[in-house]
């Protein structure tokens, strides 16, 4: 399956639903709780950067935002009955391919502490840890920043 650029009419809802799906066991898991839950279908519809989608229904998505120094790589899903079938993979080649196109010299991705198993796949990607950042409210970092030089 190709990867797409969603366009009007979409169903904006089942993609969301998606993403939640996808995200779902972090649930409990990370402190403080994901902004995913104050995101809304038109949030989507209204990315400022790029949404790309694969299959009908959707199976995987992401999210791409031109930075100054990078191309920020967001919400990168895989609905759970799809996951490692390669889409997490086939969508970030593709983010590398739009970074290149957009002039960007990198990825970047933010990834919460506890998510260790993200860390694994993200190191095996060819990504490395960048950075720290910590919600506010918090004494110590709670994401990660991850770096993909292209």
């Amino acid at each position: 399956m190709t990867p797409f650029q969603p366009s009007e009419p979409y169903d904006w809802d089942a993609l969301l639903a998606l993403i939640n799906r996808a995200f779902a066991g972090m649930e409990g898991r990370i402190e403080p709780p994901s902004s995913l839950y104050m995101m809304t279908a038109q949030d989507l519809a209204t990315h400022q950067g790029e949404v790309w989608v694969i299959g009908q229904p959707a199976r995987a998505c992401m999210l791409l935002t031109p930075a100054p120094r990078a191309l920020y790589l967001g919400k990168l899903s895989v609905d759970p009955p799809w996951q490692r079938k390669g889409y997490a993979h086939r969508l970030i080649t593709l983010a590398e391919a739009r970074a290149r196109a957009l002039g960007l010299p990198a990825l970047e991705l933010q990834s919460r502490i506890e998510l260790v198993e993200n860390h694994a796949i993200f190191f095996a990607l060819g990504f490395e840890q960048t950075g720290a950042t910590t919600h506010p409210g918090f004494d110590s970092p709670t994401s990660l920043t991850f770096t993909k030089k292209l």
